[in-house]
């Protein structure tokens, strides 16, 4: 059975406290956003996601509840043992599909459907979002913060691919001798500093805090069969393969499948926990990571062109896709409300489809 923390903090709606500048800043985002689509959307002659456009797999599984867990894990889409359908994303962070030369943070996005409950106002109907990258802490402490940052990368988005290659293997280089004296660059990781490792083998984390039912937490999805544990810390040889790690995971996917836990840490300490300020990290120490159910992928075919591309256009992903237990809380969480509703509203005016909503799995490739 899982453990919970003795004395998780009860939520309230005065964890949250909203900055006068808020609306300013998301006003900000939505322009860098619109530079980053306008500019993908003319290059590719489609749109494609504002953030994490290219995708390296999709897959479709089974996430099942665990029985047995505790009444404080026993919360929202938790709170009762069962099984659902469930689609995972696999992607890195950039606005622009790119070689894999050049590195980035990689993500999932993990859409639960058929969940009963109540439901955020912005939420489709019966699906649950988990938006995660593999780092625990968010590159920027506030919404304007973060703004700053994506006009960075936007800066970056119609440069020479041969430039960005180069520029992401010096930056790995000052990022990894950074690391060696035990030090770490966000900000330099999200430009490209990352370190070229293999997707399947990583821990992603939503960074932010969520809600979770009388209790206030963050999510991770961790790795735990052979087939992925294994691939963890393993670097993957981008030389010359544009499409590398999409290669990779595809052979893992169609020989073995995988199995991931899905796990809840609970805050103990709002002043050590912080909701506001998504760069500290929740120590461990204070509140570990419990498991609280596991998603199955069986064997299958992670990409195909001509029918993953479909794929693509059919689904959007956002943090306020879900239930209200696990409302997403912040004020980074807040700004991306508006933003990821934005880009998902672009590429659907652009390319003339609107977005549907995956109510089952068999609505993935109708």
């Amino acid at each position: 059975m899982a453990t919970a923390p003795a004395n998780p903090v009860r939520f309230s709606p005065s964890v949250e406290q909203h900055r006068p500048e808020e609306d300013e800043t998301v006003t900000t985002l939505k322009d860098t956003f619109k530079t980053i689509l306008d500019t993908t959307s003319s290059n590719y002659g489609h749109a494609v996601r504002g953030v994490h456009a290219k995708s390296h797999g999709i897959v479709t599984g089974t996430l099942t509840i665990l029985d047995g867990l505790p009444p404080t894990l026993a919360q929202g889409l938790f709170a009762q043992p069962g099984s659902y359908e469930a689609v995972l994303r696999l992607s890195t962070a950039p606005g622009d599909i790119l070689d894999d030369a050049v590195s980035a943070p990689r993500g999932i996005a993990l859409k639960v459907l058929g969940v009963p409950g109540d439901r955020l106002p912005e939420s489709h109907d019966g699906d649950q979002d988990f938006l995660m990258v593999n780092g625990p802490v968010f590159g920027a402490p506030t919404p304007a913060a973060f703004a700053k940052n994506l006009k960075l990368l936007a800066a970056t988005t119609d440069k020479a691919e041969g430039l960005k290659k180069a520029w992401s293997a010096t930056l790995r280089v000052i990022e990894g001798a950074l690391e060696a004296v035990g030090g770490k660059s966000v900000l330099l990781s999200q430009l490209g500093g990352t370190p070229e490792v293999d997707p399947l083998g990583e821990t992603y984390f939503t960074q932010t805090a969520y809600r979770y039912g009388d209790h206030i937490a963050k999510f991770s999805l961790k790795p735990v069969s052979a087939a992925l544990t294994e691939r963890t810390g393993d670097k993957v040889d981008v030389k010359d393969r544009p499409d590398a790690l999409r290669d990779v995971v595809r052979g893992v996917m169609i020989e073995r499948g995988g199995t991931w836990q899905l796990c809840v840490q609970l805050c103990t300490d709002l002043d050590k926990m912080p909701v506001e300020d998504p760069t500290v990290l929740w120590d461990e120490k204070l509140s570990p990571f419990v498991p609280v159910a596991t998603l199955v992928v069986e064997p299958q075919l992670a990409w195909e062109n001509g029918v993953s591309e479909d794929q693509e256009d059919r689904l959007s992903f956002s943090p306020w896709h879900g239930l209200a237990a696990h409302r997403p809380l912040g004020s980074v969480n807040r700004a991306r409300q508006d933003i990821y509703q934005f880009s998902a509203e672009y590429r659907s005016r652009a390319n003339g489809c609107p977005m549907h909503q995956i109510k089952a799995l068999e609505d993935l490739d109708a």
